[in-house]
């Protein structure tokens, strides 16, 4: 692991959305922090964010960008499928890993880029940003001495355009590169159904009801058997419908059960227990993980890469399921495949 001086240099892989209205406004609100370089291979989001942010270092080959500069923290906002040896190539360097969710399409890619991790000795940390958020840590306070029976998890979307009337598709609702709602909120509710209950899965199964004639499914459903037997359930429907104050999630424990409310509130047994005051996730996990580089004291990271593979793993192995007319898989051979 190489030295950090007293400020803390960071490059840029990937300059979309997350970087542009997040992480990058983020960074430049923390002391001592110099943004050096970014990279993207598309040249209007790369001119832009260089003009908007004042960074004068680009590059359009994330190798290249390795090679030539000299910083301490990789930022990888690219998208999933666009993950291959980057994150491994800079962690070999001695750089540390932030990573946007997903880490990758393939749970081989994502193990290549932890095990490059763990050799160099470096900070690494995953985007389940809401870890840090009060909400899901009182959740979690909660359900300490409970035995888990159940867990359930909803997402309510709008109704997909037709394929038909849409010719090219974001790569956020394409299924071949982005999952569906599986790789949005899928791998958050993995991971803080892990982190709140402190389970993990052990197997999966998943379904999808995806018309020809649509753009995305219509709904999906994710099945998984967790390390003490109880039974997780995520829900993704896309119908126009939103039931009315339905919580995201609810956990069934003995004697009684904990609902969450967005991020708005917390209920046991139909008693409000926990409200909320405001709070930015983003930035909270951006500091978190820059002191860490800067003082060499990652006991702060709450979410670092290698646990991220337990949330990540459920995800593509669901997905996987999908596509075999809903075969059970268990998590600890899909990831030693």
């Amino acid at each position: 692991m190489r030295k950090v001086g007293s400020r803390v240099r960071v490059a840029f892989f990937g300059t979309g959305q997350f970087a542009n209205k997040t992480h990058i406004p983020n960074l430049m609100k923390i002391d001592g922090v110099d943004i050096v370089a970014i990279c993207d291979i598309n040249p209007q989001a790369l001119q832009s964010t260089a003009e908007q942010f004042g960074i004068s270092k680009t590059y359009h080959d994330a190798y290249q960008l390795l090679e030539e500069e000299e910083f301490d923290v990789l930022y990888s906002v690219v998208p999933a499928f666009a993950r291959t040896d980057v994150e491994a190539i800079a962690a070999s360097k001695g750089i540390h890993i932030f990573s946007e969710k997903p880490q990758a399409i393939k749970i081989e890619i994502a193990q290549h880029i932890d095990a490059a991790i763990q050799e160099a000795g470096v900070f690494s940390t995953v985007g389940f940003r809401e870890r840090y958020r009060p909400i899901f840590q009182q959740a979690r306070q909660l359900l300490l001495d409970k035995e888990i029976v159940h867990v359930q998890f909803h997402s309510f979307g709008g109704f997909p355009s037709r394929q038909l009337v849409q010719e090219s598709v974001d790569w956020h609702s394409d299924f071949e590169r982005g999952g569906y709602s599986a790789f949005d909120w899928g791998g958050h509710a993995v991971d803080y159904i892990r982190f709140i209950t402190g389970l993990d899965i052990v197997r999966a199964q998943a379904f999808y009801h995806h018309p020809d004639d649509y753009s995305k499914p219509l709904s999906c459903s994710f099945n998984f058997s967790s390390s003490n037997g109880a039974i997780i359930n995520l829900n993704f429907i896309s119908a126009g419908g939103r039931p009315k104050d339905n919580p995201w999630f609810q956990v069934f424990f003995e004697q009684g059960y904990l609902a969450i409310y967005g991020y708005e509130r917390i209920e046991v047994n139909q008693e409000v227990v926990y409200t909320t005051e405001a709070f930015d996730p983003w930035f909270k996990q951006d500091q978190t993980f820059i002191e860490a580089v800067r003082s060499n004291d990652g006991s702060q990271i709450l979410n670092d890469y290698h646990d991220g593979l337990f949330s990540l793993a459920p995800i593509l192995a669901g997905w996987e399921s999908s596509l075999c007319n809903g075969k059970c898989i268990e998590i600890s051979s899909f990831m030693t495949l």
